[in-house]
């Protein structure tokens, strides 16, 4: 009978483990997320300091389209961002409900010596799986984080440098 009871406890808690990873994985996504709203705020602020492009009385500004044009292709890449990460989050919770639904089902299935293993085996590969999916998703929102970066940084070294900033 101790056996039983430490191989079922040792079932349940084995899920744990997964739980805790995608737990600090919603955190992390959430902290990626709150960033990308900062940067939408402060994207919005800059857009209204710059002058009107249909103020004809004024000669056109280079710098001033090419910020425009990186704000625009900056919004856009935040938007992305933004849809992976909310996508992302949910997968993690239903992954992370998923792996609470298999440490429950083995504890229950276990103690009333019910013969449906693949209940909690079914809830615990959906589990990973979610986990799965949510990883993926937060590569390409860290590939399109990198790639909005380097577009950043392309068009500040052309302002360092005096050249007309790229498109």
């Amino acid at each position: 009978m101790a056996n039983l009871v430490a191989d079922v406890l040792g079932a349940m808690i084995t899920p744990a483990v997964l739980i805790s990873a995608g737990g600090t994985l919603v955190l992390s996504t959430s902290n990626r997320l709150s960033r990308v709203v900062d940067r939408v705020r402060v994207l919005a602020a800059d857009a209204e300091r710059l002058p009107d492009e249909a103020d004809v009385s004024k000669p056109a500004d280079p710098r001033a389209a090419g910020r425009r044009r990186l704000i625009v292709n900056q919004l856009r890449d935040l938007s992305r961002r933004a849809i992976l990460l909310r996508s992302a989050i949910a997968a993690l919770y239903l992954a992370i409900a998923f792996l609470i639904a298999t440490s429950i089902g083995v504890g229950i299935f276990t103690a009333l010596t019910l013969d449906y293993a693949w209940i909690p085996i079914s809830l615990g590969m959906l589990g990973t799986g979610g986990l799965l999916w949510a990883t993926g998703l937060l590569v390409r929102e860290a590939r399109l984080a990198i790639s909005s970066t380097l577009e950043e940084m392309a068009y500040a070294g052309a302002v360092l440098r005096g050249d007309t900033p790229p498109t």
